[in-house]
Protein backbone atom coordinates (compact mmCIF):
# COMPACT_ATOMS: atom_id res chain seq x y z
CA UNK A 1 0.00 0.00 0.00
CA UNK A 2 2.87 2.40 0.73
CA UNK A 3 4.01 2.04 -2.90
CA UNK A 4 0.53 3.00 -4.09
CA UNK A 5 0.49 5.95 -1.71
CA UNK A 6 3.80 7.16 -3.09
CA UNK A 7 2.61 6.64 -6.66
CA UNK A 8 -0.45 8.82 -5.95
CA UNK A 9 1.78 11.53 -4.47
CA UNK A 10 0.16 11.20 -1.05
CA UNK A 11 3.23 10.32 1.03
CA UNK A 12 3.17 13.59 2.97
CA UNK A 13 -0.53 13.13 3.77
CA UNK A 14 0.18 9.56 4.85
CA UNK A 15 2.91 10.77 7.20
CA UNK A 16 0.53 13.33 8.71
CA UNK A 17 -2.12 10.65 9.23
CA UNK A 18 0.36 8.28 10.87
CA UNK A 19 1.68 11.02 13.14
CA UNK A 20 -1.78 12.33 14.03
CA UNK A 21 -1.16 15.72 12.44
CA UNK A 22 -3.95 17.88 11.03
CA UNK A 23 -4.58 17.90 7.27
CA UNK A 24 -4.73 21.21 5.43
CA UNK A 25 -7.26 22.48 2.90
CA UNK A 26 -4.70 21.72 0.17
CA UNK A 27 -4.39 18.15 1.46
CA UNK A 28 -8.15 17.80 1.20
CA UNK A 29 -8.17 19.07 -2.38
CA UNK A 30 -5.45 16.57 -3.28
CA UNK A 31 -7.47 13.73 -1.75
CA UNK A 32 -10.61 14.69 -3.67
CA UNK A 33 -8.62 14.73 -6.91
CA UNK A 34 -7.19 11.28 -6.22
CA UNK A 35 -8.98 8.52 -8.13
CA UNK A 36 -7.45 5.61 -6.23
CA UNK A 37 -10.25 4.68 -3.84
CA UNK A 38 -8.36 1.91 -1.98
CA UNK A 39 -5.68 4.41 -0.98
CA UNK A 40 -8.23 6.88 0.36
CA UNK A 41 -10.01 4.07 2.21
CA UNK A 42 -6.70 2.91 3.71
CA UNK A 43 -5.90 6.40 5.01
CA UNK A 44 -9.38 7.00 6.43
CA UNK A 45 -9.44 3.58 8.05
CA UNK A 46 -6.31 4.43 10.04
CA UNK A 47 -8.20 7.25 11.76
CA UNK A 48 -11.39 5.21 12.08
CA UNK A 49 -9.64 2.34 13.84
CA UNK A 50 -7.47 4.66 15.94
CA UNK A 51 -10.62 6.25 17.37
CA UNK A 52 -13.10 3.38 17.39
CA UNK A 53 -11.35 0.14 16.49
CA UNK A 54 -13.71 -2.29 14.78
CA UNK A 55 -16.77 -0.96 16.59
CA UNK A 56 -19.71 0.19 14.48
CA UNK A 57 -22.49 1.96 16.31
CA UNK A 58 -26.24 1.99 15.75
CA UNK A 59 -29.27 3.13 17.73
CA UNK A 60 -32.82 1.89 18.15
CA UNK A 61 -34.67 5.08 17.23
CA UNK A 62 -37.92 6.54 15.96
CA UNK A 63 -38.21 9.45 13.55
CA UNK A 64 -41.07 11.94 13.72
CA UNK A 65 -41.43 14.63 11.04
CA UNK A 66 -44.15 16.80 12.60
CA UNK A 67 -44.76 19.06 9.58
CA UNK A 68 -43.35 19.85 6.16
CA UNK A 69 -44.85 23.34 6.00
CA UNK A 70 -41.89 25.68 5.63
CA UNK A 71 -41.32 29.35 4.95
CA UNK A 72 -37.86 28.78 3.43
CA UNK A 73 -38.66 26.55 0.41
CA UNK A 74 -35.05 25.76 -0.45
CA UNK A 75 -34.43 24.73 -4.05
CA UNK A 76 -32.74 21.46 -3.07
CA UNK A 77 -35.58 20.37 -0.79
CA UNK A 78 -38.45 18.07 -1.79
CA UNK A 79 -39.80 18.04 1.77
CA UNK A 80 -40.77 21.66 2.50
CA UNK A 81 -44.13 22.88 1.17
CA UNK A 82 -46.27 25.99 1.32
CA UNK A 83 -49.20 25.64 3.68
CA UNK A 84 -51.63 25.72 0.73
CA UNK A 85 -49.91 22.83 -1.07
CA UNK A 86 -51.91 19.61 -1.42
CA UNK A 87 -48.75 17.81 -0.31
CA UNK A 88 -48.38 19.80 2.92
CA UNK A 89 -49.02 18.09 6.24
CA UNK A 90 -49.12 19.07 9.91
CA UNK A 91 -49.31 16.75 12.88
CA UNK A 92 -51.29 17.87 15.89
CA UNK A 93 -49.94 17.29 19.37
CA UNK A 94 -52.38 14.42 19.70
CA UNK A 95 -51.10 12.95 16.43
CA UNK A 96 -47.55 13.09 17.74
CA UNK A 97 -48.61 11.42 20.98
CA UNK A 98 -50.28 8.66 19.00
CA UNK A 99 -47.11 8.03 16.96
CA UNK A 100 -45.11 7.62 20.15
CA UNK A 101 -47.72 5.38 21.78
CA UNK A 102 -47.82 3.08 18.73
CA UNK A 103 -44.29 1.89 19.52
CA UNK A 104 -44.38 1.66 23.30
CA UNK A 105 -43.65 -2.06 23.03
CA UNK A 106 -40.27 -1.40 21.38
CA UNK A 107 -36.98 -0.65 23.18
CA UNK A 108 -36.57 2.76 21.55
CA UNK A 109 -33.61 4.77 22.87
CA UNK A 110 -34.08 7.98 20.89
CA UNK A 111 -36.95 9.93 19.38
CA UNK A 112 -35.62 12.05 16.53
CA UNK A 113 -37.78 15.05 15.59
CA UNK A 114 -37.37 17.49 12.70
CA UNK A 115 -39.76 19.51 10.55
CA UNK A 116 -39.96 22.63 8.43
CA UNK A 117 -39.86 26.25 9.62
CA UNK A 118 -43.64 26.52 10.01
CA UNK A 119 -44.79 30.16 9.84
CA UNK A 120 -47.81 29.71 12.12
CA UNK A 121 -47.12 27.15 14.84
CA UNK A 122 -46.85 28.94 18.20
CA UNK A 123 -43.88 28.71 20.55
CA UNK A 124 -45.89 26.68 23.04
CA UNK A 125 -46.45 23.96 20.41
CA UNK A 126 -42.77 23.00 20.46
CA UNK A 127 -42.52 23.02 24.24
CA UNK A 128 -45.72 21.03 24.66
CA UNK A 129 -44.60 18.50 22.05
CA UNK A 130 -41.48 17.73 24.06
CA UNK A 131 -43.36 17.60 27.36
CA UNK A 132 -45.96 15.16 26.03
CA UNK A 133 -43.37 12.84 24.51
CA UNK A 134 -41.31 12.88 27.70
CA UNK A 135 -44.39 12.08 29.75
CA UNK A 136 -45.16 9.04 27.59
CA UNK A 137 -41.56 7.85 27.26
CA UNK A 138 -39.49 9.41 30.06
CA UNK A 139 -36.66 6.95 29.40
CA UNK A 140 -36.17 8.12 25.80
CA UNK A 141 -33.64 10.74 24.76
CA UNK A 142 -35.23 13.37 22.51
CA UNK A 143 -33.02 14.68 19.72
CA UNK A 144 -35.04 17.44 18.13
CA UNK A 145 -35.02 20.58 15.99
CA UNK A 146 -32.12 21.51 13.74
CA UNK A 147 -30.18 24.71 14.34
CA UNK A 148 -32.33 26.30 11.62
CA UNK A 149 -35.53 25.30 13.43
CA UNK A 150 -34.18 26.54 16.76
CA UNK A 151 -33.37 29.95 15.27
CA UNK A 152 -36.90 30.03 13.81
CA UNK A 153 -38.50 29.01 17.12
CA UNK A 154 -36.51 31.72 18.93
CA UNK A 155 -37.69 34.28 16.40
CA UNK A 156 -41.32 33.25 16.95
CA UNK A 157 -40.91 33.65 20.70
CA UNK A 158 -38.86 36.86 20.41
CA UNK A 159 -36.29 35.25 22.67
CA UNK A 160 -32.54 34.77 22.52
CA UNK A 161 -31.14 31.47 21.28
CA UNK A 162 -29.91 30.73 24.80
CA UNK A 163 -33.29 31.38 26.46
CA UNK A 164 -35.06 29.34 23.79
CA UNK A 165 -32.68 26.42 24.29
CA UNK A 166 -33.21 26.60 28.07
CA UNK A 167 -36.98 26.40 27.60
CA UNK A 168 -36.61 23.47 25.20
CA UNK A 169 -34.28 21.59 27.53
CA UNK A 170 -36.62 22.22 30.47
CA UNK A 171 -39.40 20.70 28.34
CA UNK A 172 -37.42 17.55 27.46
CA UNK A 173 -34.90 18.32 24.72
CA UNK A 174 -31.76 16.19 25.02
CA UNK A 175 -29.66 17.09 21.98
CA UNK A 176 -29.82 18.65 18.51
CA UNK A 177 -29.67 16.84 15.16
CA UNK A 178 -27.27 18.03 12.50
CA UNK A 179 -29.58 19.02 9.65
CA UNK A 180 -29.86 22.41 7.99
CA UNK A 181 -26.12 22.95 7.65
CA UNK A 182 -26.25 22.15 3.89
CA UNK A 183 -23.06 23.82 2.60
CA UNK A 184 -21.97 26.93 4.49
CA UNK A 185 -20.76 28.74 1.35
CA UNK A 186 -22.59 32.10 0.99
CA UNK A 187 -22.59 31.54 -2.80
CA UNK A 188 -24.49 28.28 -2.43
CA UNK A 189 -26.94 29.62 0.12
CA UNK A 190 -27.68 32.70 -1.96
CA UNK A 191 -28.47 30.55 -4.98
CA UNK A 192 -30.27 27.64 -3.35
CA UNK A 193 -31.65 28.73 0.02
CA UNK A 194 -31.62 32.53 0.35
CA UNK A 195 -34.37 32.55 2.99
CA UNK A 196 -32.59 30.05 5.22
CA UNK A 197 -30.44 30.79 8.26
CA UNK A 198 -26.91 31.59 7.09
CA UNK A 199 -24.06 29.16 7.52
CA UNK A 200 -22.53 31.41 10.16
CA UNK A 201 -25.91 31.58 11.90
CA UNK A 202 -26.10 27.78 11.94
CA UNK A 203 -22.66 27.59 13.55
CA UNK A 204 -23.57 30.22 16.16
CA UNK A 205 -26.68 28.26 17.21
CA UNK A 206 -24.64 25.06 17.48
CA UNK A 207 -21.91 26.74 19.53
CA UNK A 208 -24.48 28.38 21.82
CA UNK A 209 -25.96 24.94 22.48
CA UNK A 210 -22.54 23.45 23.15
CA UNK A 211 -21.69 26.18 25.65
CA UNK A 212 -24.87 25.21 27.52
CA UNK A 213 -23.81 21.57 27.60
CA UNK A 214 -26.16 20.48 24.78
CA UNK A 215 -24.54 18.10 22.31
CA UNK A 216 -25.33 18.16 18.59
CA UNK A 217 -24.49 16.56 15.28
CA UNK A 218 -23.39 18.21 12.04
CA UNK A 219 -24.11 17.52 8.39
CA UNK A 220 -23.11 18.55 4.88
CA UNK A 221 -25.40 18.20 1.87
CA UNK A 222 -23.14 17.36 -1.07
CA UNK A 223 -23.56 16.47 -4.71
CA UNK A 224 -25.48 19.47 -6.11
CA UNK A 225 -23.76 22.67 -7.33
CA UNK A 226 -21.04 23.00 -4.70
CA UNK A 227 -17.35 22.83 -5.55
CA UNK A 228 -14.77 20.60 -3.89
CA UNK A 229 -13.28 23.72 -2.32
CA UNK A 230 -16.67 24.65 -0.83
CA UNK A 231 -17.01 21.18 0.65
CA UNK A 232 -13.61 21.53 2.30
CA UNK A 233 -14.34 25.03 3.60
CA UNK A 234 -17.48 23.57 5.19
CA UNK A 235 -15.51 20.78 6.86
CA UNK A 236 -12.85 23.19 8.11
CA UNK A 237 -15.49 25.55 9.55
CA UNK A 238 -16.95 22.59 11.47
CA UNK A 239 -13.49 21.55 12.61
CA UNK A 240 -12.77 25.04 13.92
CA UNK A 241 -16.11 25.15 15.75
CA UNK A 242 -15.33 21.78 17.32
CA UNK A 243 -11.92 23.08 18.42
CA UNK A 244 -13.78 25.89 20.17
CA UNK A 245 -16.59 23.98 21.88
CA UNK A 246 -16.08 20.21 21.59
CA UNK A 247 -19.84 19.76 21.39
CA UNK A 248 -20.28 17.83 18.15
CA UNK A 249 -20.92 14.11 18.53
CA UNK A 250 -20.97 13.00 14.92
CA UNK A 251 -20.63 14.24 11.34
CA UNK A 252 -23.08 12.99 8.72
CA UNK A 253 -22.36 13.58 5.00
CA UNK A 254 -25.75 13.69 3.25
CA UNK A 255 -25.90 12.69 -0.42
CA UNK A 256 -28.19 15.01 -2.40
CA UNK A 257 -31.33 13.38 -3.81
CA UNK A 258 -32.58 15.57 -6.71
CA UNK A 259 -35.98 14.01 -7.46
CA UNK A 260 -38.95 16.32 -6.82
CA UNK A 261 -36.68 19.31 -6.19
CA UNK A 262 -35.93 22.38 -8.33
CA UNK A 263 -32.58 20.74 -9.12
CA UNK A 264 -34.09 17.60 -10.60
CA UNK A 265 -31.87 17.86 -13.69
CA UNK A 266 -28.79 17.10 -11.58
CA UNK A 267 -27.72 13.47 -11.50
CA UNK A 268 -27.67 11.75 -8.10
CA UNK A 269 -24.31 11.10 -6.50
CA UNK A 270 -22.54 7.85 -7.32
CA UNK A 271 -20.92 5.39 -4.98
CA UNK A 272 -17.42 6.70 -5.69
CA UNK A 273 -18.30 10.24 -4.64
CA UNK A 274 -20.21 8.97 -1.61
CA UNK A 275 -17.31 6.84 -0.37
CA UNK A 276 -14.69 9.45 -1.15
CA UNK A 277 -16.65 12.15 0.71
CA UNK A 278 -17.08 9.95 3.78
CA UNK A 279 -13.38 9.03 3.81
CA UNK A 280 -12.14 12.61 3.35
CA UNK A 281 -14.57 13.81 6.03
CA UNK A 282 -13.00 11.29 8.41
CA UNK A 283 -9.53 12.51 7.49
CA UNK A 284 -10.30 16.24 7.74
CA UNK A 285 -12.47 16.14 10.88
CA UNK A 286 -9.78 14.85 13.21
CA UNK A 287 -11.62 16.21 16.27
CA UNK A 288 -14.98 14.57 15.54
CA UNK A 289 -15.36 11.28 17.39
CA UNK A 290 -17.76 9.71 14.89
CA UNK A 291 -18.60 9.72 11.18
CA UNK A 292 -21.98 8.34 10.15
CA UNK A 293 -22.85 6.49 6.96
CA UNK A 294 -26.55 7.38 6.88
CA UNK A 295 -28.02 4.30 5.24
CA UNK A 296 -31.33 6.05 4.50
CA UNK A 297 -29.54 8.25 1.94
CA UNK A 298 -26.76 5.93 0.83
CA UNK A 299 -28.58 2.62 0.74
CA UNK A 300 -27.44 -0.29 2.85
CA UNK A 301 -24.87 -1.60 0.37
CA UNK A 302 -22.86 1.63 0.05
CA UNK A 303 -23.27 2.30 3.78
CA UNK A 304 -21.83 -1.13 4.51
CA UNK A 305 -18.78 -0.46 2.32
CA UNK A 306 -18.41 2.94 4.00
CA UNK A 307 -17.48 1.12 7.21
CA UNK A 308 -14.09 0.56 5.53
CA UNK A 309 -13.91 4.21 4.39
CA UNK A 310 -13.86 5.90 7.79
CA UNK A 311 -17.48 5.57 8.92
CA UNK A 312 -18.17 3.98 12.31
CA UNK A 313 -21.92 4.59 12.64
CA UNK A 314 -24.95 3.52 10.60
CA UNK A 315 -27.59 5.63 12.42
CA UNK A 316 -30.40 3.33 13.45
CA UNK A 317 -33.60 1.42 12.93
CA UNK A 318 -35.47 4.63 11.89
CA UNK A 319 -39.12 4.43 10.75
CA UNK A 320 -41.37 6.89 8.99
CA UNK A 321 -38.50 9.05 7.70
CA UNK A 322 -40.09 11.39 5.16
CA UNK A 323 -37.46 13.97 4.18
CA UNK A 324 -35.22 11.75 2.03
CA UNK A 325 -38.01 9.59 0.67
CA UNK A 326 -39.97 12.62 -0.56
CA UNK A 327 -36.85 13.37 -2.63
CA UNK A 328 -37.13 10.03 -4.35
CA UNK A 329 -34.98 7.80 -2.16
CA UNK A 330 -35.68 4.15 -2.89
CA UNK A 331 -33.97 2.84 0.25
CA UNK A 332 -35.78 0.94 2.96
CA UNK A 333 -37.79 2.98 5.46
CA UNK A 334 -36.73 0.90 8.44
CA UNK A 335 -34.25 -1.79 9.44
CA UNK A 336 -34.58 -4.15 12.35
CA UNK A 337 -31.86 -4.50 14.96
CA UNK A 338 -31.02 -7.94 13.52
CA UNK A 339 -30.71 -6.54 9.99
CA UNK A 340 -28.39 -3.75 11.10
CA UNK A 341 -26.20 -6.15 13.06
CA UNK A 342 -26.05 -8.54 10.09
CA UNK A 343 -24.90 -5.70 7.79
CA UNK A 344 -22.20 -4.66 10.26
CA UNK A 345 -20.92 -8.18 10.90
CA UNK A 346 -20.78 -8.94 7.17
CA UNK A 347 -18.48 -5.92 6.81
CA UNK A 348 -16.11 -7.46 9.35
CA UNK A 349 -17.01 -4.98 12.09
CA UNK A 350 -18.44 -5.33 15.59
CA UNK A 351 -22.02 -4.03 16.04
CA UNK A 352 -22.48 -1.87 19.14
CA UNK A 353 -25.89 -0.61 20.15
CA UNK A 354 -25.60 2.89 21.61
CA UNK A 355 -27.69 5.69 23.01
CA UNK A 356 -27.73 9.19 21.49
CA UNK A 357 -24.63 10.26 23.42
CA UNK A 358 -22.69 7.16 22.32
CA UNK A 359 -22.91 5.34 25.60
CA UNK A 360 -22.78 1.63 24.77
CA UNK A 361 -25.85 -0.43 25.58
CA UNK A 362 -24.97 -3.75 27.28
CA UNK A 363 -26.17 -6.75 25.30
Amino acid sequence: MEALIEKEGLSQIYEKVIQGKRLSREDGIRLFKTQNLPVIAFLANIIRERLNGDKTFYIYNQHINYSNVCKNLCKFCAFGKEKSSPHAFEMTLDDIEDEVKKRLNEPIREIHIVGGCHPDLPYEFYLEMLKRIKKIRPECHIQAFTCVEIAHIAQIADKSIEDTLKDLVDSGLGSIPGGGAEVFSPRIRERLCPEKLSGQGWLEVAKAAHRMGIKSNATMLYGHIESIEERLDHLIALREAQDETGGFLCFIPLAFHPKNTELESISPTGGVDDLKTIAISRLMLDNFPHIKAYWIMLGTKVAQIALSFGADDLDGTVLEEKITHMAGAETEKALSRDEIERIIKAAGRIPIERDTLYNEIPT
